[in-house]
């Protein structure tokens, strides 16, 4: 099988904000009125402001000690506040305050420097009715601009707030293998080391298509997107990568005219897990289904590595292999403006987006890079391509920043990837974004903002619809709501239908490779068990997402009247997640003939969840 390049080739200050100050009983009809009401509030709020992926919750506070000025102190006493009142006042705390500015008349911002105990004089002040708010003095700092000259020709890296991002993570401690046409990495023979990689850390590669150990560059694709990845920064040279602290090994697959075969690319994927990689790129597709590449994928997935690949540069509605293997990260392509490129491929099997360039309006809007001259390799020059191979190079970079800044996993990787995206045109998932527009800032925040990962507006939906459910039934047949959710065979269920065992990355935190694997899919809620059972998938297995394991539970349930409690659990589980599913527009489903049908098919069996559950509930059938 033959497989090619995915043609084609081609600052601010930050200022300070002061943030200026948030029984149920009985079960009667009243009381039960007041439960559905404070659930389904609680749950439309969660669910507005935690529509899947949940976004950090603003106004969150944090506090960076490194960021304090020693010894000094900012007082925000009230408007209009005069020096002679905090005069007075500041021989208590043993401190000298003085107005910061000219605007401290009027706002009654002060500071004082020289304090001895900040806490204790903090408590102090923190207590007098004039002051509304008093702190350590913190330093803030210009958000890094590397110092590339060409950096401001870099669209792409704003596009998804890598200044913003370098704050966080550069990649250091991280392996990122390019699968492709090699590396201008070395001085070799002919070859040369293109002037913006030096200084960049490389780990040993291979090339499989000479099969020797000299994987540099005869074409100019791989050094590119190896470019995007990890070029030097901040160096006063050319441009800037992404993941810039980052290792990258050269692994050659495809030769000089940008062909390669499936063999070749199977056993670089391999060489890449076990020589250490987190993160494989190929930014390459065409070849067609291939059983032993996507072994090769399964195993380095297997591995902990988190596998990359281009959607493809057909413009058509269907995703290109490697990308659409199971296990893969597929990328589309935008340009300048944030839609999707022309060329860019699309589909059902896709995850994300990022910038692949749209050069229509001129170079400018293609993405820069230092690489070689195709026809003259020892020549190197900076220039401007675009395509799903350019896209995916961004992907590739900022998961080396995730797995630097702690992600353990490839799951944990994706799931800070598709939940950090911005949406593109209010959904959130589509065919031709995925789960939308990379975000690297928002994605590295969201690492471990949430140690579970745990989705809970489902829960909380499902809580609310239990009152419903209940409120339909004749007093003398209907259970007290609390009765019915405190109970274990009720409450259990439930809870593992909606957000699965979410305690599991909590208590084991610290996993692994596949122990962490283990972990991710033991905190799935119980529809989402499909991901186990038939592979992760962009679109979720009908059957799963479906009333059908609440159906099979009562049918065992018609026997066994026990079962009663833990069948409506369970249902009423399934109907708080399908319905959480259908009006986040998230998953698409497989193996229906159109789109469109997902929402009806998530309602309809919302629905029937919600009259298994009344029925297991009524007293009466419970006789």
């Amino acid at each position: 099988m033959v497989t090619s390049i995915a043609a084609p080739l081609e600052p601010t200050i930050v200022s300070g904000l002061r943030r200026k100050g948030a029984k149920l009983q009985g079960d009667t009809l009243v009381s039960l009125v007041r439960i559905a009401g404070v659930l389904l509030l609680a749950g439309a709020a969660l669910g507005g402001c935690c529509k899947a992926p949940c976004a950090p919750v603003k106004g969150a506070t944090s506090d960076d000690p490194g960021s304090r000025v020693p010894g000094a102190i900012v007082v925000d006493f009230k408007d209009g506040t005069t020096k002679a009142e905090f005069d007075a006042w500041e021989k208590e705390w043993g401190i000298d305050l003085e107005f910061n500015s000219i605007e401290g008349p009027q706002d009654g911002v002060t500071i004082a420097v020289g304090v001895q105990d900040v806490e204790a004089v903090l408590a102090k002040i923190r207590r007098h009715p004039a002051v509304e708010a008093a702190e350590p003095l913190k330093k803030y700092q210009k958000t890094f601009i590397p110092n590339d000259p060409q950096f401001g020709k870099q669209w792409n890296l704003r596009q998804i707030h890598m200044p913003e991002a370098w704050e966080l993570s550069r990649g250091k401690g991280v392996v990122v293998a390019v699968l492709d046409t090699g590396i201008a990495y070395a001085d070799y023979q002919d070859f040369r080391q293109v002037p913006d990689l030096k200084g960049i850390k490389f780990v040993k590669g291979y090339n499989f298509v000479n099969d020797d150990e000299h994987p540099n560059d005869d074409h100019g694709h791989g050094t590119h997107v190896a470019g995007t990845i990890a070029q030097a920064t901040n160096n006063n040279e050319g441009v800037a990568g992404i993941a810039f602290e980052a290792a990258l090994m050269p692994l050659k697959v495809l030769d000089e005219s940008g062909m390669g075969v499936s063999a070749d690319i199977a056993d670089a994927i391999r060489f890449a897990a076990d020589h250490g990689a987190n993160v494989i790129n190929m930014s390459l597709g065409g070849g067609g289904y291939s059983r032993v590449i996507e072994n090769a994928i399964a195993y380095a997935r297997r591995k902990g590595v988190t596998v990359v690949a281009a959607a493809g540069n057909t413009g058509l509605g269907q995703v290109a292999y490697p990308a659409a293997y199971e296990g893969v990260i597929a990328v589309s392509a935008v340009g300048p403006s944030g839609k999707r490129a022309p060329y860019s491929s699309f589909g059902k099997q896709l995850d994300i987006a990022a910038p692949g360039g749209d050069k229509r309006a001129g170079p400018e809007g293609g993405i820069l890079q230092n690489t070689i001259d195709g026809r003259n390799r020892g020549e190197s020059l900076y220039k401007s391509l675009e395509g799903t191979s350019m896209a995916t190079a961004h992907v590739s970079g900022v998961a080396a920043l995730l797995y630097a800044r702690g992600a353990r996993s490839p799951s944990e990787v994706e799931k800070a990837l598709f939940d950090g995206a911005s949406p593109v045109n209010g959904q959130e998932w589509s065919e031709e974004y995925g789960h939308g527009l990379l975000n690297a800032e928002q994605s590295l925040n969201l690492l471990g903002r949430d140690a579970s990962g745990t989705n809970w507006p489902p829960l909380f939906l499902a809580a609310g619809l239990l009152v419903l459910v209940l409120l339909t039934l004749l007093p003398r047949r209907r259970p007290g709501y609390l009765n019915v959710l405190m109970s274990p065979a009720f409450f259990i269920p439930l809870v593992l239908a909606t957000v699965g065992v979410f305690f599991a990355r909590w208590a084991f935190g610290g996993a692994q490779g596949v122990a962490a694997q283990m972990v991710d899919y033991a905190s799935l809620p119980i529809p989402d068990w499909q991901r186990f059972l038939f592979g992760r998938g962009r679109l979720a297995n009908p059957l799963f997402y479906s009333a059908l394991i609440p159906l099979a539970g009562s049918a065992f349930a018609i026997a066994l009247k026990r079962l009663h409690h833990v069948v409506a659990g369970l249902a009423m589980g399934f109907a708080g997640f399908l319905l959480y599913a259908a009006w986040s527009r998230a998953p698409g489903l497989a193996f229906l003939p159109f789109n469109f049908l997902a929402l009806p098919w998530l309602i309809a069996n919302s629905i029937i969840c919600l009259f298994i559950a009344r029925a297991m509930l009524d007293k009466e059938v419970g006789r």
